[in-house]
């Protein structure tokens, strides 16, 4: 049923849009076509004349002062991107698949000869036809967020956080803004374009005739009265939208750049209005056009190198390992122990006691284990409270499964603490941004030889972590990157009298090793648990069945 109404629409698009490009529209057929742009040149060139004060010049003025009530758009304004491409092909890639993301680059140069809004007619009809609706939730809600901070127009936020009521109009599908708006920018009101959906699943096209008409929308929500501020962007031909405003301001990020040498209207880390935490996807990278062509040309060989580098850590010998590791790209950055291979293993502090060492990391991937026995040149044991089946079959060490019972965990540990050196991740899940999770305190009441590690990595393309996807994929993607980092930092043992065998409680322990590494990495200790990620992310508490 969903299929012949999805191309019975398309179809009407595709000659509505055919036929209002041609000559045939100057004899009385004008009427089919409804853009949201402006028809008559005379109109663009009347419009494009008003001049507006550019928002970074006049941010000094601005920010001084309150608000009311405020309108913007995202596309362009609140968003640097000069195109909302990129988060149509985040949607595509994460909450479709690969192939929906290589359909909706193929239509890239399509895109580039139609108007603005056959062009979102488009994006939006590949990136959601058949796209489960909990499928977009989840990008929604994990994916966006991370990209959407990283362009937010640093001038335009101090705006809108100084307004006592904020609206933002948009074009763009709803679905897709208006969880970020409203969470993490306190948006009071969103409208944006409605999309149709059949049962559990989007049909591609929109729920009205038309896209979000913006200066219909404000005069609608406002009625009489005038908004006192409005920001738009001049590329668009916001004027009209604007129009009922007492104050407009434009964003024009190349007159910034050409005045100011690059642009300084990029949102600084610290000034992000919720702290950037946990976040889920495969994609490390904006998918702008260019970008994504040059993903999909690297993806045939970084399969066979993932391939090539896991043979080369599961089969042969430690130095042998790593050299041809590093060959293939892998970059290991070691501090603490020298950076000497031949004096790893005897610089290591505890080497050669009678019980086992204890290494308390950081938790970045599942390769942490991997890389920290790599560097070390010695056989470890890992123990993990989920792992998939796939992921344990092809580690190249030993690793033990916990249950999560506190009892039966800890005497599992102090029998591998019996038989030799031993890895733990106290965090209990990995972590992508310089923060550190709460420590589990159960490792300090196991061992009093305890040597922290501090872990980083670095990559490009993809993540080798998820939380909604398949975590058997997880080493794949890490290794696809053309050239992963790993920064490991091994400090130094633990002193007696801060161990549990010094009087210290097992909570005083972890809390301090906590912020040791924290000022090793420069990261900042949070109170968060792994349970707190996964609910944000995935709905549920990350388990992974046996």
């Amino acid at each position: 049923m969903v299929f012949p109404y999805v191309l019975s629409r398309l179809v009407e698009l595709l000659f509505y849009q055919l036929l209002g490009n041609s000559k045939i529209k100057n004899y009385g057929f004008d009427h089919l076509i409804k853009t949201p742009s402006l028809k008559s040149k005379q109109q663009q060139k009347e419009v494009s004349q008003l001049s507006y004060p550019n928002i970074s010049k006049h941010i000094n003025y601005v920010e001084d002062r309150q608000f009311n009530t405020m309108v913007c758009d995202i596309d362009g304004t609140l968003l640097r991107t000069k195109s909302f491409f990129p988060y149509f092909m985040l949607v595509a890639f994460e909450g479709g698949s690969l192939i929906r993301a290589l359909l909706l680059l193929l239509s890239y140069p399509l895109l580039l000869v139609l108007d603005y809004e056959f062009q979102i007619r488009v994006m939006i009809f590949i990136t959601f036809c058949g796209l489960k609706i909990k499928d977009m939730s989840c990008v929604e809600r994990a994916v966006l967020p991370k990209f959407y901070l990283e362009e937010l127009n640093y001038h335009v936020y101090k705006v809108v956080s100084m307004a006592k009521f904020k609206a933002v109009f948009t074009s763009v599908p709803k679905v897709m803004v208006e969880r970020f708006l409203k969470d993490y920018l306190k948006v009071d009101h969103v409208v944006g374009t409605e999309l149709h959906s059949f049962g559990k699943y989007f049909t591609g096209f929109l729920s009205g005739p038309n896209l979000v008409v913006k200066h219909k929308a404000v005069k609608e929500c406002f009625c009489d009265e005038r908004p006192d501020v409005g920001i738009g962007n001049s590329a668009f031909l916001d004027h009209l939208f604007l129009s009922p405003c007492k104050e407009i301001y434009m964003v024009n990020l190349q007159e910034d750049a050409k005045t100011c040498g690059t642009s300084t209207s990029k949102m600084p880390r610290d000034k992000y209005p919720k702290p950037l935490i946990f976040h889920d996807g495969r994609l490390a990278f904006l998918p702008t056009p260019t970008a994504t062509l040059c993903m999909f040309m690297w993806l045939p060989l970084a399969f066979l190198l993932a391939i090539f580098r896991l043979f080369v850590g599961i089969y042969f010998p430690f130095e042998l390992g790593r050299l041809l590791g590093q060959l293939s790209g892998v970059r290991l950055r070691i501090k603490g122990i020298g950076t000497n291979p031949e004096q790893l293993t005897e610089n290591t502090p505890g080497a050669g006691a009678g019980k086992g060492v204890l290494y308390v990391c950081t938790h970045r991937t599942l390769l942490d284990p991997v890389m920290l026995a790599t560097c070390l040149g010695k056989k470890l044991t890992a123990v993990t409270y989920s792992l998939s089946k796939m992921s344990e079959v092809i580690a190249p060490l030993r690793t033990v499964r916990l249950t999560r019972d506190r009892v039966k965990d800890g005497e599992t540990m102090e029998k591998l603490l019996s038989e030799g050196d031993l890895v733990v991740c106290p965090e209990g899940t990995t972590c992508r941004e310089p923060y550190l999770l709460r420590f589990s305190s159960l490792f300090a009441e196991l061992a009093d030889e305890i040597v922290p590690v501090g872990l980083e990595n670095k990559v490009t393309m993809f993540y080798g972590t998820t939380a909604s996807g398949l975590k058997c994929l997880d080493p794949i993607f890490f290794l696809m990157n053309p050239c992963p980092i790993y920064y490991l930092d091994v400090l130094g043992k633990v002193p007696k009298e801060d161990t549990c065998g010094g009087g210290k409680s097992s909570f005083e322990v972890a809390n301090q090793l906590q912020r040791q590494l924290g000022r090793a990495l420069e990261f900042e200790c949070t109170t968060l648990t792994r349970k707190d990620k996964y609910l944000m992310l995935a709905g549920n508490d990350g388990r992974v069945g046996p």
